[in-house]
C-alpha cells in the first residue's frame, strides 16, 4: 500500500468516526498532494509525498511561531494538532546518535574537508535519511562537524 493509499482509507476511516479535525487536516493533505499532481501531470511516489507532508510540518511550525507571537493560543493548538496528524504519516524519527553516525558516514565516504563540501554532504543524508530527521538540524550538526575538520 501506498502512503497515499494509506492517507485515502484514513481519511474513509476519519469520515465514518466523525473525527472532524482529524478528516480537515488529512483533506489538506490530499489536496496538496492532488493539486502537485494536476499542475506537474504526474503520480507521486511515497518519497514525494514525503516531501510534501514535510513540507506542510514545517509551514504549520512556522506558523506557530507567528500565532504565538501574537498571543494566538487558540491558532497554535489548531496547529499543533495539525501537526500530530501530519506526523502520523512520517517514518520513525532517527535518534540523535543515529544523526550523528550516517553524518560520520557520509563525510568519510564524500571525502568531504570543508564547509565548501557541505551541499555534497547534504545532499547525500537527504537522499537516506528523508522523512526520518529534521534537514535543519542535520544542517547545523554537518556545518559544526565539517568546520572542526577544517581547523
Amino acid at each position: 500500500m501506498t502512503l497515499k493509499e494509506r492517507i485515502i482509507d484514513d481519511m474513509k476511516s476519519a469520515m465514518r468516526s466523525g473525527e472532524k479535525e482529524r478528516l480537515a487536516t488529512i483533506r489538506l493533505a490530499l489536496a496538496a498532494i492532488k493539486q502537485r499532481e494536476v499542475d506537474e501531470r504526474i503520480t507521486l511516489d511515497d518519497g514525494q509525498v514525503l516531501g510534501l507532508l514535510e513540507k506542510m510540518i514545517k509551514q504549520r511550525k512556522e506558523a506557530i511561531t507567528q500565532f504565538e507571537a501574537g498571543a494566538r493560543a487558540d491558532l497554535v493548538a489548531k496547529e499543533r494538532a495539525e501537526i500530530a496528524v501530519l506526523e502520523q504519516y512520517l517514518p520513525t524519527q532517527m535518534s540523535d546518535t543515529e544523526i550523528d553516525a550516517l553524518i560520520a558516514q557520509v563525510i568519510a565516504a564524500s571525502g568531504a574537508t570543508s564547509v565548501r563540501d557541505m551541499g555534497k554532504v547534504m545532499t547525500a543524508v537527504k537522499a537516506q535519511a528523508q522523512g526520518r530527521v529534521d534537514m535543519s538540524v542535520v544542517g547545523a550538526r554537518v556545518r559544526e562537524r565539517l568546520g572542526r575538520q577544517q581547523s
